[in-house]
């Protein structure tokens, strides 16, 4: 297969990272991602009570000394002051030396200095060049360009703009796209562009191993890149959804007391805070069976996601796919 340096640093077999997903990515579905030799990763928010994280890490290093070849994991944490975790969840990771870590929203100084000291890596999510910039002179050891499309808190950027002006600018570090890909095909066009590989999420969503209700897997199925929209309605911070009945319900802006609230110095902190753990408690029943207030985080590449797999087979697929894109002569036109 294609190597490239995501592949090198973590000795997997294709350059994919199961992104982390709130409330979907769980111990199984990574421990189905490393026995499959890719990089599979959760958000620390997915196990907030301690111990729980606690086990699941210990679980997980386990899994990796007992498995043949493995690939491996890491954890997604949000660096920024909203997240009352942030502290606890690291202390955590440290302790079991977490081998890979994905930051989101904030500054991740912190976090950096501390897991280098035992060796871990450090991927930034990133929208654009100018915070590129910041995460590479923090010595971020990766970054992950989260363009137009995406799951989750999208980028602006069309990706066929940001891996370029990414890889460009920063020619020795690892640029990882995210955003609209579901496809071997996809996955060979952004390493076409320079990537050196890919952070899919929606796609593992609709799999047998995710810990989700059956109609948030056909939803997933049944919808089209149209039908995916941006919310402030459940972090604050613009994120991707389906656009069910629920989410036209509730509306897709803030109103204007709490973009204030959002944006004073006074208040904003304490106020992102609260709307943050209202929005994990609704989409905490909205991945429920029998829940009709619903609101289900999707990229775009909903448009190429057609059945429920298992992770084995998803990535049995995104395997041959490749191949017969990268021996697809059209890609070999001068």
């Amino acid at each position: 297969m294609i190597k490239t340096k995501l592949t090198e640093i973590f000795n997997v077999d294709l350059p994919v990272i199961m992104a982390p997903m709130f409330l979907v990515s769980d111990e199984k579905m990574v421990k189905e991602a490393v026995r499959n030799r890719i990089i599979g990763t959760f958000p620390t928010l997915n196990y907030r009570e301690t111990d729980k994280l606690n086990a699941v890490l210990q679980n997980l290093n386990k899994f990796i000394t007992e498995t043949e070849n493995p690939g491996t994991y890491g954890v997604n944490i949000i660096v920024q002051k909203s997240n009352p975790y942030f502290k606890k969840h690291l202390d955590i990771c440290i302790e079991n030396k977490v081998p890979f870590y994905i930051t989101s929203l904030g500054n991740p100084k912190e976090l950096i200095e501390k897991v280098h000291k035992y060796g871990a890596k450090v991927f930034c999510d990133v929208t654009n060049l100018k915070y590129a910039e910041k995460v590479v002179d923090l010595r971020a050891d990766g970054i992950i360009a989260v363009g137009q499309g995406a799951g989750g808190h999208a980028g602006s950027d069309p990706l066929q703009t940001l891996i370029p002006a990414l890889k460009e600018k920063f020619k020795n570090i690892p640029v990882i796209a995210a955003g609209g890909i579901a496809t071997g095909k996809a996955l060979h066009s952004v390493l076409v562009l320079g990537a050196d590989g890919a952070s899919i999420g929606t796609s593992f969503i609709a799999t047998n191993e995710a810990p989700v209700s059956n109609d948030y897997k056909k939803a997933i199925i049944n919808a089209e890149a149209k039908d995916i929209v941006m919310t402030e309605r459940i972090s604050g911070t613009p994120s991707t959804i389906i656009n069910t009945e629920y989410a036209k319900k509730i509306g897709y802006k803030q109103n204007w007391i709490e973009r204030k609230l959002s944006t004073n110095p006074k208040t904003k902190k304490y106020f992102k805070m609260l709307i943050q753990v209202k929005g994990m408690k609704k989409l905490e029943k909205s991945v429920k069976p029998g829940n009709y207030k619903n609101l289900w985080i999707a990229g775009k590449s909903v448009q190429f996601i057609n059945e429920i797999l298992s992770i084995e087979q998803l990535i049995s697929k995104l395997k041959k796919e490749l191949r017969e894109s990268t021996e697809n002569k059209l890609f070999l036109k001068k």
